[in-house]
């Protein structure tokens, strides 16, 4: 019984080993990888007032009215840098925007619109994911904002394609390509990338770290 034990013991110690050096030869590369995607990319989040039927569904109207009111301009922006001068600077008519298709649609909450950093589950859209981090978001908050967001990329534009039968357009593809180093690009697209990523988050959330 002792001479299991031990064996037992053995293989504890060795699996936490093996486990605790891929988390950090893994982590250490994935957090640089992170820090430059998060740094060539602009996050969108709609925040719903709740996670009501109604509040989920009017929050979509939203979304729909927003990214086609800022769809024109960004979609002739050539920089990071540019995209978020453009939504600074139509902030309040986005907020505008936002606030009339939630009048229009019998809702009295008010709207904030803003940037803000910060942290992000991983997180995929159509067949693009995006790895744990910090990112840059802009973000239209409706009523207490207490519901499940609503979010794609605006920069580069990806908010502008249909992602909902799982794939984003070549062309797309491409424009996220040319703002990423072909690491970065790899890790978004790869899909066994995406298994690694939660396997990641796994493994932290249950070492308590």
């Amino acid at each position: 019984m002792k001479k299991k034990l031990g064996i037992l013991l053995i293989v504890i110690i060795v699996v936490s080993g093996l486990v605790g050096y891929y988390r950090v030869s893994y982590a250490g590369n994935l957090e640089a990888v992170t820090e430059g995607i998060s740094e060539s990319i602009i996050r969108f989040h709609v925040r719903a007032n709740s996670d009501s039927q109604e509040d989920q569904e009017v929050k979509l109207k939203v979304k729909e009215a927003v990214v086609d009111y800022i769809r024109p301009a960004l979609s002739e922006s050539d920089s990071l840098s540019e995209s978020r001068a453009i939504l600074e600077a139509e902030s309040d008519n986005i907020r505008n925007v936002a606030i009339k298709t939630l009048r229009d649609n019998g809702f009295m909450e008010d709207v904030s619109v803003y940037f803000e950093k910060s942290y992000f589950p991983v997180k995929s859209y159509g067949d693009v994911t995006f790895p744990a981090g910090y990112y840059e978001a802009f973000r239209v908050d409706i009523g207490d904002a207490e519901g499940k967001n609503w979010w794609c990329v605006l920069y580069p534009p990806l908010c502008f394609v249909d992602a909902v039968y799982g794939v984003v357009p070549e062309n797309s593809k491409e424009k996220l390509a040319g703002v990423l180093t072909d690491e970065e690009y790899k890790t978004v697209t790869d899909r066994g990338c995406k298994v690694r990523f939660k396997y990641l988050t796994f493994i932290n959330e249950l070492l308590g770290l």
